[in-house]
């Protein structure tokens, strides 16, 4: 099982984030309904670990807060592979994926070290053409100031990534609710 702990996006959200997604010009777009935030990648495991991974998850405890996405960026320096939105505040995110990294890690879990960006993946680029490159820019800085209405997020959930040719699939396992 490729599993990942992750904010799914409330529907306010996706709604705004399915409007940049069709505009894009380029790249492979994720469906509006796979949008999500990703708090801790856990990668391949068996299902007793996995189980173990959910018996962790579900001893948090954290306050239901708002998220906004806001801003649009790309991961992979000079030649962009993903476009993502940024999230305007992100510190009870922050917080929320300390908390995942650390149970897991208290439940012997070793997670991959990566400083922790929150995002919203919207799309994956093969490596663009400079003609790409240019047209990416032009919408990048057409579409700098996007901002999505706020929402509240009730719940984070565990996913199972299903690796498919047209893109990956997620699948919500297990959710645990916020206070």
């Amino acid at each position: 099982m490729r599993l990942f702990v992750a904010i799914p996006m409330p529907d306010a959200c996706t709604a705004a984030l399915a409007r940049v997604t069709e505009a894009l010009p380029l790249g492979r777009t994720l469906d509006p309904e796979n949008l999500h935030l990703t708090l801790a990648f856990l990668g391949e495991m068996d299902r007793a670990t996995a189980e173990e991974a959910h018996m962790a998850l579900e001893t948090i405890r954290a306050a239901r807060f708002d998220i906004q996405p806001k801003g649009l960026g790309t991961f992979a320096g000079r030649s962009p592979q993903i476009i993502w939105a940024g999230i305007a505040d992100h510190d009870p995110i922050t917080t929320l994926a300390a908390k995942v990294r650390s149970v897991l890690h208290g439940a012997g879990m070793m997670l991959e070290r990566r400083r922790f960006v929150p995002h919203v993946t919207l799309a994956r680029l093969s490596r663009p053409s400079s003609e790409e490159d240019t047209r990416l820019a032009r919408f990048l800085s057409r579409w700098d100031s996007f901002s999505s209405p706020a929402a509240t997020v009730e719940q984070f959930a565990l996913y199972q990534s299903h690796l498919r040719p047209d893109g990956a699939q997620y699948e919500i396992i297990a959710s645990y609710d916020l206070e």
